[in-house]
């Protein structure tokens, strides 16, 4: 196969792919996820790696809807409060790195929300007051690892490697959300532009 029809065969998949995992999206923790971050005082929102870089993107929409949205680790980000939203994703459930976050962020009664490709982990059966679960293979899953493996959860396969299908979806659903967002605030994309930042 040449690297033309290796183009054509791997974009038709990812994009049979992340249809795939938009119609498995659990409608009612969707409408939970929305609601969260309509009646949050301030958000907060985390990922590392890959899933960070979409998160970030995420965190300038809810800018550009007018919510008080803090990227957690930037030094300009205010303390956390009972009435604030932590919004992480953690596409394990569990990642080492969260722990101590959760656990902090747990003690300063703000609500906890996981956008996750694995409800059962532990992070998330322990700390979550709601969850987005987005049936999409994450790194280290050990089910896409081993194809054979029991899992525990239903998700869709890729022929991407890595977490690759996770993180490009957590992209395209947080812009989903967003102008889901949008509506549910009255509010029109000019009203978003005009909270875009206006000194480029």
């Amino acid at each position: 196969m040449n690297y033309i029809e290796s183009y054509q065969e791997l974009t038709k998949s990812i994009v049979a792919e992340h249809a795939a995992v938009f119609e498995r999206l659990d409608m009612a923790q969707l409408d939970a996820f929305l609601d969260e971050i309509l009646k949050a005082k301030h958000i907060f929102v985390y990922g590392t790696g890959r899933e960070g870089i979409s998160m970030r993107g995420f965190a300038m929409r809810l800018a550009h809807l007018g919510k008080a949205a803090y990227w957690l680790m930037d030094d300009t980000t205010i303390g956390m409060h009972e009435g604030d939203l932590f919004l992480l994703c953690d596409g394990r459930g569990d990642v080492g790195i969260h722990r101590r976050i959760v656990e902090q962020a747990s003690r300063t009664g703000a609500r906890i929300a996981f956008i996750t490709g694995l409800p059962e982990g532990n992070l998330v059966k322990r700390f979550a007051d709601c969850i987005l679960f987005v049936h999409s293979t994450v790194y280290l899953d050990a089910g896409h690892a081993e194809p054979d493996a029991p899992r525990q959860h239903d998700v869709v396969e890729t022929v991407q490697p890595m977490g690759n299908q996770f993180e490009q979806h957590i992209y395209l659903l947080m812009d989903v959300i967003a102008i889901l967002l949008k509506d549910r605030l009255g509010m029109t994309y000019e009203d978003m532009e005009a909270n875009h930042r206006n000194i480029e």
